[in-house]
């Protein structure tokens, strides 16, 4: 090695080497000749060691990279800044629609022209922090301008608050949902009635034999801007109508019975998992001869809650609807029939139960038996909880 690099420089005068100019002169011994060809050797793998390295270093930098970017918004703290808002309670009066099926971004916007909010951020964070179980209400409101956003998204979440639609639900009656129709709509409750008492020609179908109960599809209503009783109710029936084939409901006479059936369900039933019962006990009874002697269809004739039901009325053999006095079904349904207890009504579920009872009205517990014995142990049971909680 000594003498490689000893070729390589000169000599000058004052004892210092600087480096030779011309081409090394060739080896002048094969022993030389090796020592240039290991030496040559031996450079290029120290290269390729360096460049070898230099990769995999890249590459750890590269892969470091990629990482830390990944991984960076959950290392750093986003940083907090504070929307614009009011700090309330607002002044004056805003009449404010949210529209069925509007997003929360239009309806921050719509507050922020109306000059409710302050920002729509500001709201935006205010229905954030109010939880996932607080959603934004179809319907008309009464605001007022330059609210705090959190007040106007309390608002805008609470169902009792909204105005302009009517919310039909499973099991409700359809006076109680005309009259409610007739209230927030504007519309005169005696159009309602001169359609009801017309027995409701040319809105229900043949099959409803002229009464709207059990034929109004649960669900939220634009009742203000159909501006008339008849587009209301027919909005309604047509909506019950289009789920009843959707649902495979046979037409004519039995789906009058299936509607029937199914609105004693829905008002007898406490839990979803006694839909197929309920439905069967009704369907066994019928099928016996029994008279179904369900309190409910007394309630619904009486206008009262079960719970409110007197033995007078109970025992009133001149009303239609006591199915304790009279076999087979009411004369019309008892109220509207969600989906579950529409299809219990279609395929009931397999069994040989003629009677149940409620024994715990806080779990809602029913108990079902096809013994009359068994019945009266489980009619004891609640009446021991009644008892206990009547204290």
């Amino acid at each position: 090695m000594h003498d490689f690099f000893a070729s390589q420089v000169q000599w000058v005068g004052d004892g210092e080497p600087v480096p030779s100019l011309a081409p090394p002169p060739p080896p002048s011994s094969r022993r030389q000749m090796r020592q240039v060809r290991k030496l040559t050797r031996r450079r290029r793998r120290v290269h390729m060691l360096i460049a070898l390295a230099a990769a995999i270093v890249a590459l750890a930098c590269v892969f470091a990279t990629l990482n830390y970017v990944r991984h960076a918004p959950s290392r750093i703290e986003p940083t907090k800044s504070v929307a614009a808002d009011w700090p309330g309670p607002g002044s004056g009066s805003v009449e404010f629609t949210v529209e069925s099926g509007q997003g929360t971004d239009r309806i921050a916007s719509n507050l922020v022209k109306a000059d409710v909010v302050k920002s729509a951020d500001a709201f935006l964070q205010a229905v954030v922090n109010a939880g996932s179980s607080a959603q934004i209400q179809p319907g008309t409101f009464g605001l007022k301008r330059h609210m705090k956003a959190s007040d106007a998204a309390a608002i805008l979440t609470d169902p009792k608050q909204a105005g302009g639609f009517l919310q039909v639900r499973a099991g409700d009656r359809s006076r109680d949902v005309i009259e409610r129709a007739a209230r927030i709509s504007g519309v005169s409750k005696d159009d309602f009635d001169a359609i009801v008492n017309g027995q409701g020609a040319g809105v229900l179908p043949a099959e409803a034999s002229g009464s709207f109960e059990g034929w109004f599809e649960p669900g939220t209503y634009d009742v203000k801007k159909m501006k008339s009783a008849g587009n209301i109710l027919r909005t309604m029936v047509d909506k019950r109508v289009e789920k009843l084939d959707k649902l495979g409901v046979p037409q004519g006479a039995d789906r009058e019975k299936i509607l029937n059936i199914a609105s004693i369900t829905e008002a007898e039933v406490n839990k979803s998992e006694y839909y197929g019962k309920v439905s069967r006990v009704i369907d066994n009874r019928l099928d016996k001869g029994m008279s179904l002697g369900m309190d409910s269809t007394v309630a619904y004739s009486k206008n009262v809650s079960a719970l409110n039901l007197t033995n007078d009325m109970l025992n009133d053999s001149s009303d239609p609807y006591n199915t304790r006095v009279h076999q087979g079904l009411p004369p019309t349904p008892i109220g509207n029939a969600g989906d579950q207890a529409i299809r219990a009504a279609m395929s009931p579920e397999p069994g040989d139960w003629l009677y149940f009872v409620t024994v715990n009205m806080d779990t809602g517990e029913t108990k079902f038996t096809s013994s009359s014995s068994e019945f009266d142990a489980f009619a004891n049971e609640y009446k021991q909880w009644e008892s206990r909680h009547s204290q």
